[in-house]
């Protein structure tokens, strides 16, 4: 990297004020390398983590090696530019306050747009983490950046990465899509990390250390790595339990207990958003855990007309051009399933209650799993989990340890499945529907 540049010392000036609002990193990309260095090349991140996050997809940071790209912390980075171009301290900069004020100016969001993608990611059911750190994240006015949400899964916790992009002509920000992931690995137990260590090429004896709120994240970025590194569980580095480890950029061990969750592929997909409408964060977790979710208002983007259905991604087909799994509508009424119906077919002890029974009806439309009251065989009550099952016109049950139960037991005599009626085959055609996911919104 050439930081031997007529713009010294606007960028030194930029170092200075990112520096004092507790900036300490900074990442420059270069193309070509040899370029001189200007000032709309670098971004600036609060933690090494943060910069290892931004560019993960370019070289000079562990894993790819194509690209051109550098990180350093600031105050090494003032260092270097004050000596590549023969500034010393006691040096008046020139154009300083042209620079500064150039800079600061250029960095002015739209308070309006913020306000609204608040709006938008609140009503979406994202946490209040979300909206929180849109601000941060817009101010320096960026083409783009992401902000990681969670939600708890069934066997693991479910991975939100919604994407904001800035207008090519304006200073606004749409929220246009985020994908949710779920994988096989329980979140880190309290005061551990998942973490990966990657060979430091200017300290052979200290390995870089980039540490996950998401073991599907690390484990992804652990698969992505070359050369020699380590996927471990921790609270340090020095206390780490090695999960996995590459020498030469294969992999030579995987922990026993471990591999189950390694070599279990994560399930993601892209939701899209349009003008605020979409998924909810909640139905995409859902979703990506195998469930079906109720959706009113979808819009046929043929007819542009508005239908309801229920909805759920369908595992058993090739993935469309996207890498996304196609959908798999239900259209309701159409399709003829009767959720009220289905539950009212079991011995469940909440619908008595007209309140408890509404709220049910909600969770279930939503794919939750539900904790219900019931009676087995032996008319004993006990505590169970249930989900709808639009496909089937039923409903499963499941132990709090996840254990799938024999429907059957749980219901009330004389009654049977939901019928289709004579003729109709499997299932209705025409109200089972599959559909690319960025046809519905």
């Amino acid at each position: 990297m050439n930081l031997e540049t007529k713009y010294a010392s606007e960028i030194i000036r930029m170092l200075e004020i990112e520096r004092d609002n507790g900036s300490e990193y900074a990442v420059v990309e270069m193309h070509p390398m040899d370029m001189a260095l200007q000032p709309h090349q670098i971004s600036f991140y609060a933690t090494l983590n943060e910069a290892l996050d931004a560019k993960t997809d370019y070289s000079y940071l562990p894993g790819i090696d194509e690209s051109t790209v550098y990180y350093r912390p600031v105050e090494k980075m003032l260092g270097e530019l004050k000596q590549a171009n023969s500034i010393s301290d006691l040096t008046p900069l020139i154009r300083t306050e042209v620079a500064s004020d150039n800079y600061l100016n250029s960095k002015k969001m739209n308070l309006n747009n913020l306000q609204d993608l608040k709006k938008e990611v609140n009503e979406l059911g994202f946490s209040a983490k979300v909206a929180d750190e849109l601000e941060k994240n817009m101010k320096p006015l960026p083409q783009h950046f992401v902000i990681k949400d969670q939600l708890p899964g069934d066997r693991g916790q479910v991975d939100l990465t919604l994407h904001f992009h800035k207008s090519g002509v304006s200073d606004t920000f749409s929220f246009g899509k985020y994908e949710a992931t779920a994988g096989k690995v329980p979140p880190s137990p309290e005061n551990q990390s998942y973490m990966v260590l990657t060979e430091n090429k200017d300290n052979k004896e200290k390995p870089l250390v980039k540490t996950f709120e998401s073991p599907n994240e690390a484990i992804d970025f652990f698969k992505k790595q070359k050369g020699t590194s380590e996927l471990a569980l921790g609270e340090s580095p020095e206390s780490k339990q090695l999960l996995a480890s590459k020498v030469n950029s294969n992999v030579n061990y995987v922990n026993d207990n471990f591999r189950g969750a390694y070599f279990s592929p994560a399930i993601k997909q892209t939701f899209y958003v349009k003008d605020g409408a979409g998924f909810t964060a909640s139905q995409a977790a859902n979703m990506v855990q195998g469930r079906t979710v109720h959706r009113e208002n979808l819009i046929n983007p043929n007819k542009g007309e508005a239908y309801n259905a229920w909805v759920k991604l369908d595992f058993e087909q090739k993935k469309d051009d996207y890498g996304n799994f196609k959908l798999k509508q239900m259209n309701d009424p159409n399709f003829g399933f009767d959720l009220e119906k289905a539950l009212n077919g079991f011995k469940i002890k909440e619908l008595a209650d007209p309140a408890q029974k509404a709220a049910i009806l909600t969770s279930m439309k939503n794919g939750d799993r539900v904790e219900l009251t019931t009676t087995n065989r032996e008319n004993k009550e006990v505590k169970i989990k249930a989900e709808a099952v639009p496909q089937y016109k039923t409903l499963d049950f499941y132990t709090e340890k996840g254990t799938r139960e024999k429907r059957e037991q749980y219901r009330k005599p004389d009654v049977t499945e939901q019928s289709q009626g004579k003729g109709q085959g499997k299932t209705k055609e025409k109200d089972l529907e599959e559909t690319k996911s960025i046809g519905i919104r």
